[in-house]
């Protein structure tokens, strides 16, 4: 298995933006999903958006349903989540996760995915 890797995390005020990035490698990023989770201190890992292997499908959670946007370039191994409209409550670290192999849909279930990077910090102050 082979461990995405994430940047671009940092730490804004409220009504800030973000891009992070997500870079795959090892495996054939084209077939793979994509999806972003976050996890706060205290609280359970939530999913926030994924995308299918073409990035012509798009799930997101009701938190950051218009506010955020996933996208993903295959021909550089990179998916990106484009935070915007940050809130206080947006804090947290972002982890990026790819499933093992082909997909055919995305997916928000935590069960979905194989690969788990580390995460990037994102902080957001009021």
């Amino acid at each position: 298995q082979v461990q995405p890797v994430e940047c671009g995390g940092a730490s804004v005020q409220a009504g800030g933006n973000l891009r992070l990035s997500c870079v795959g490698s090892g495996y054939s990023f084209k077939s793979i999903c994509v999806a972003w989770f976050r996890q706060a201190p205290g609280k359970a890992r939530e999913a926030v958006a994924a995308i299918n292997s073409g990035g012509g499908d798009t799930l997101y959670s009701d938190s950051v349903k218009g506010r955020f946007t996933i996208s993903r370039e295959n021909a550089k191994n990179t998916a990106y989540l484009q935070l915007t409209s940050l809130q206080p409550d947006d804090t947290g670290t972002y982890i990026c996760a790819t499933t093992r192999g082909y997909c055919s849909g995305p997916s928000l279930v935590r069960d979905a995915y194989e690969n788990w990077g580390w995460g990037t910090q994102v902080t957001v102050s009021s």
